[in-house]
C-alpha cells in the first residue's frame, strides 16, 4: 500500500515519516512554504529514537501526483476546517483502472474531532476513523517533533459507519511496524468522542498558554461537563476513562518537565489565520442546540480562540482570568 498523507503537519508528517522509516511508500501532501522546505531540504523528524531526514516525494494536489493506484490509501490529516476542500479535490481524483477516489480508495480521517468523518461519508465509499493519541509538534516549515515513548502514539481505527475490515487491520500492521499503537476497533467514533471532551482544552491553551494552572483546569472541567450533558441528551456514548487509561497509560508518555502547546496553540504560533474551536468546542455547542443543553462555557471557548486566529493575537495573550469572567456572564445569560 502506497501512504499519501493529505496534510503533512504535526500528525501527517510523524505518521508518514514512521512509515517511511519501516518500510512504506508515502507520499506527503503540503503546501506553502512547508512545502517547499519538504522539497528542499527532507522532513526533519524528531522522535524519542533521535531525529532523522526523510527525503520522500512531495505534493500539492493531485494533479502533480498523477493516477492514482488502486492500492492507495489517503490519510486525511489537515484540520477540519480544511477538510472538506481536501475531500472534494482528492475525491475527484483518478484511478488507474476506471472510478475516482471517492468511489475506490479508503480514507482515513485522523484528525481531532468528529466532523470529517461525517463530511467523508458524504462523498466517499470507504471512509475510516482514527482517534489519534499522538503528541507532536510543528511550528517551523519541514520540521515536526513527537517525542513520546516507548510508542510515538496510539491510533485506534475503524469503520467510520461502524465494524471493522481486513482494510483497517492491514493498515493497522502498517502502523504497528512504524512505533504506534494502532488497536483495531468495532467503534471508532466512541473513542473520537471521548477523545473530543480532552480537545476542549485546545481553546483555553491557545488562548491563555499551555503552562498547566488550576484555573485553566476549572475552566476545562467546566467545559467537560457541558459536553457530557450533551452527549448524554444526543444519546452518544464515549469511551470511558478507564477503557482509556487501559489503552494508554505507560504507553505513550511524554518526556518529563516538556510543556507543549496543542494543536489549536500552534496554529496561533504559525499564524495560519484559522483554530479548530468551531470542530470541537462547536461539536459541544451544536449538540448542546440541537438537544436543550446549555453550553456556555464551550461557546466561549469556541468564540474567543476564532477571535485570536482571525485577529492573528499571538497564543497565550489572555489571562485565564479574563477568559474565566467571560465565561461566567456567558452563563449568567444562558
Amino acid at each position: 500500500m502506497r501512504y499519501i498523507i493529505i496534510g503533512a503537519g504535526a500528525i501527517g508528517a510523524t505518521i508518514g515519516g514512521r512509515l517511511a522509516e519501516s518500510g512504506s511508500e508515502v507520499v506527503l501532501v503540503a503546501r506553502g512554504p512547508h512545502a517547499d522546505a519538504l522539497r528542499t531540504n527532507g522532513l526533519r523528524l524528531t522522535t524519542a529514537d533521535g531525529e532523522r531526514v526523510h527525503r520522500l516525494p512531495v505534493v500539492t494536489g493531485p494533479a502533480e501526483l498523477g493516477e492514482l493506484r488502486p492500492g492507495d490509501v489517503l490519510l486525511l490529516t489537515v484540520k477540519t476546517q480544511d477538510a472538506l476542500a481536501a475531500l472534494d479535490a482528492w475525491g475527484d481524483a483518478e484511478v488507474a483502472g476506471g472510478g475516482t477516489a471517492a468511489q475506490r480508495l479508503p480514507v482515513l480521517c485522523a484528525q481531532n474531532g468528529v466532523e470529517s468523518e461525517r463530511l467523508a461519508l458524504r462523498r466517499f465509499a470507504r471512509v475510516y476513523g482514527v482517534c489519534v493519541w499522538l503528541p507532536a509538534t510543528f511550528l517551523e516549515p519541514g520540521v515536526v517533533s513527537a517525542l513520546c515513548a516507548p510508542l510515538t502514539g496510539i491510533l485506534h481505527l475503524g469503520k467510520a459507519a461502524g465494524g471493522a475490515d481486513g482494510t483497517a487491520r492491514r493498515i493497522a500492521a502498517d502502523l504497528e511496524k512504524a512505533g504506534f499503537g494502532a488497536p483495531v476497533v468495532e467503534d471508532v467514533m466512541r473513542w473520537k468522542y471521548a477523545k473530543l471532551l480532552g480537545n476542549l482544552g485546545n481553546a483555553v491553551q491557545a488562548t491563555t498558554g499551555p503552562e498547566p494552572e488550576p484555573a485553566k483546569a476549572a475552566l476545562l472541567l467546566r467545559a467537560v461537563r457541558e459536553a457530557k450533558a450533551a452527549f448524554a441528551a444526543a444519546g452518544i456514548a464515549c469511551a470511558s476513562d478507564a477503557e482509556q487509561a487501559e489503552a494508554r497509560d505507560g504507553k505513550v508518555e511524554a518526556p518529563a518537565g516538556v510543556v507543549r502547546g496543542g494543536s489549536s496553540w500552534q496554529s496561533l504560533a504559525r499564524g495560519t489565520g484559522s483554530v479548530e474551536a468551531d470542530y470541537l468546542n462547536g461539536e459541544i455547542v451544536l449538540l448542546g442546540r440541537l438537544h436543550g443543553v446549555a453550553t456556555p462555557v464551550n461557546d466561549t471557548l469556541r468564540v474567543a480562540a476564532n477571535i485570536f486566529a482571525r485577529e492573528g493575537l499571538p497564543p497565550g495573550a489572555m489571562s485565564i482570568e479574563d477568559l474565566t469572567a467571560l465565561a461566567d456572564e456567558a452563563a449568567a445569560r444562558a
